[in-house]
């Protein structure tokens, strides 16, 4: 006797919401999704080298921008990892020395 197929529950690729850009950031934006649009969407701010990984697909599209909060040691690895995987680094000189060497 045939026995019927058990058929896999479906995965959804995103569970999460989308939510409009900088919408955690203003108290007067509603969380609900608009189309990114203008240069500033198309940076993507990095804390340490293995967040540089992720664009090493995408160099093309997208920019590197080092957040405020990282050493000027971790920041000198960054910029020698985006020079390696050929990725645009918009502030390269931001706390590339520090105050004493003034």
């Amino acid at each position: 006797m045939a026995v019927p197929l058990l058929w896999k529950k479906v995965m959804k690729k995103r569970t999460k919401k989308f939510k409009r850009p900088q919408s955690d950031q203003n108290i007067f934006l509603k969380e609900n999704w608009r189309r990114p649009e203008g240069i500033d969407s198309r940076k993507f701010v990095v804390h340490n080298v293995k967040e540089l990984e992720l664009l090493m697909m995408h160099n093309s599209i997208y920019c590197a921008e080092i957040a405020h909060d990282v050493s000027i040691e971790n920041g000198k690895e960054i910029l020698e990892r985006a020079a390696q995987l050929d990725v645009v680094v918009t502030n390269k000189l931001a706390r590339l020395y520090s105050q004493d060497d003034e």
